[in-house]
């Protein structure tokens, strides 16, 4: 079993991915993305950082390297991958899930804890957790702002793929909560066979007591337990 962390040029949350994978046990590699998937990959974390700059657009570039569409192909065939941070938005400019990810509302560079409420609960992602718990974890974006037509944002609604919300401490859905102008607070969702989840908040910086907390473990248990 090995999860495949791909690095691209500005990657920067690779390491932190694969130690936080190794306190679950779990074989993880840095995967340079030029070298292609290793053939016993069971899972795939496209990390954070800032891949080739955020020229373009923020995972713009790396969403259009060759190894993307591989990470298709184990995706079609139901190898999770998650994508966290600037791996969301290479994740949606891949058509990996739908939607985008735009400049923070106030355009600014938010770098915080937040709070976040578990919406469904029976994903792979999720299945560590209760519908409704409130979770802390960090974030660190400049582009975090999910944007998603109306129409689209009630398919993700009806099919139950948004996986977390912002909230308040007490589990509160707000304007006030919401760091960056996300549509309708979202913080994490699927694609539509629900192998492939995309969020702005970092579970690998919240999943180790040195950190401060431990509840992103949960979101990484998903590739532990292929």
């Amino acid at each position: 079993m090995t999860v495949a962390v791909i690095q691209f040029g500005g990657s920067n949350c690779d390491r932190d991915t694969v130690l936080a994978l190794g306190s679950l046990s779990v074989d993880a590699r840095l995967v340079w993305h030029e070298d292609g998937l290793p053939a016993e990959t069971t899972g795939i974390v496209l990390p954070g950082g800032f891949s080739y700059g955020d020229y373009l657009r923020a995972g713009a570039m790396a969403a259009r390297s060759p190894i993307l569409e591989e990470i298709r192909e184990y995706a079609a065939a139901g190898t999770p991958v998650l994508g966290i941070c600037n791996g969301a938005q290479i994740g949606c400019e891949a058509s990996l899930t739908p939607g985008a990810f735009a400049t923070n509302r106030g355009a600014r560079f938010q770098c915080e804890h937040v709070h976040l409420r578990v919406e469904n609960a029976e994903t792979p992602w999720t299945r560590s957790y209760d519908r409704g718990e409130v979770l802390e974890f960090s974030i660190a974006h400049g582009e975090g702002r999910f944007e998603i037509e109306d129409e689209r944002l009630a398919t993700l609604e009806r099919e139950d793929r948004v996986l977390f919300r912002y909230c308040t401490p007490e589990g509160d859905v707000t304007e006030g909560a919401n760091p960056n102008g996300s549509k309708d607070n979202v913080a994490g969702i699927t694609g539509e066979s629900g192998t492939v989840a995309v969020m702005m908040p970092h579970p690998e910086r919240c999943s180790l007591p040195e950190l401060g907390g431990v509840d992103g473990r949960g979101v990484l248990r998903a590739l532990a337990d292929v």
